[in-house]
């Protein structure tokens, strides 16, 4: 555990920032859901209002674990801080992109061909893109991650 401030590499600061970040945003869609849950007649939220509630907690979660990995990790802190602040950006992207979605209630999968957000669609591969991106950052990073602390750990 981390006892002073001072202490905190860049990289698990900047985790540990967005950790909060990401729990305040779960926290506030908790209220936006629960405001669609009271006056609806069906008590449902849509669907992506849903979505961005609950990955804005988990994604909070995962930050902390980003936290202690790139706090231990043996890289240099420059690539700590790019392992860290890649998957942390597609978290906010995609909790960005459900939460639009839940407030446009556009969809209820946004993979549904055509893909569309409000009445703009998408060009024909930009989600697939995105998600590919998205696999690159956020396992990469965090395998860059685990992999420094195996280093320091002197298991690799």
């Amino acid at each position: 555990m981390i006892a002073d401030t001072a202490e905190l590499r860049p990289a698990a600061a900047l985790a540990l920032v967005g950790a909060g970040l990401f729990f305040t945003a779960g926290l506030v869609t908790g209220v936006w859901k629960y405001a669609h849950i009271a006056r609806r007649g069906d008590a449902q939220a849509p669907v992506y209002v849903d979505i961005a509630h609950r990955a804005a907690l988990l994604y909070s979660f995962a930050a902390l674990l980003l936290v202690q990995f790139a706090q231990l990790s043996a890289w240099r802190e420059t690539t700590n801080l790019w392992a860290t602040a890649l998957p942390l950006a597609f978290f906010a992207v995609a909790i960005l992109g459900y939460a639009l979605h839940g407030w446009l209630d556009d969809t209820d999968n946004q993979f549904r061909r055509p893909q569309r957000v409000g009445r703009i669609a998408l060009p024909k591969h930009a989600l697939l893109l995105f998600m590919l991106l998205l696999v690159i950052a956020e396992i990469g990073g965090f395998l860059v991650l685990f992999a420094g602390l195996l280093r320091a750990l002197r298991l690799l």
